[in-house]
């Protein structure tokens, strides 16, 4: 049923379980993994580092492909066909952009379980992914924020 599964990551505790239901999944179906991290290196990204610019989207960059690495390592000694890739821009967009990409057939993406106000406020990458997304969508909630 499914052939290409999308796992995105953000290094999360939330993301990590979505990750182990996409590899339980991906192993029932034989399926094709990608792993994709989007690297926030826009203005608000080059203020998370000190030093210039160029250094701090490096960082970032960095850390999005340890993240990525680390869950193609899981779906590699689960013995699936998988790629890893850091993408960058908007979360959401990107993500979209990338499943149509690979043509996938499902997405499995974390949910932090906010909900309310804070959502509202902030906005929420697995939501837009939800609404405006042409290819199917498993959440993997790992529970409320708090937790």
């Amino acid at each position: 049923m499914f052939d290409t599964i999308l796992l995105p990551t953000d290094g999360s505790d939330h993301a990590a379980a979505a990750a182990e239901t996409g590899i339980e999944l991906a192993t029932a179906h034989d399926a094709t993994v990608h792993v994709v991290c989007v690297a926030d290196t826009g203005p608000l990204g080059d203020l998370r580092l000190p030093g210039d610019a160029a250094s701090a989207e490096d960082a970032i960059r960095g850390q999005a492909r340890e993240y990525v690495d680390e869950i193609v390592d899981r779906a590699e000694a689960a013995g699936l066909a998988v790629t890893g890739t850091v993408l960058e821009g908007a979360a959401a967009e990107a993500l979209l952009e990338y499943a149509r990409d690979i043509d996938a057939d499902l997405i499995v993406i974390g949910s932090r379980g906010r909900g309310g106000v804070h959502r509202l406020a902030m906005g929420s990458v697995t939501d837009h992914v939800i609404r405006f997304g042409d290819v199917p969508v498993f959440v993997a909630n790992s529970g409320s924020e708090d937790d």
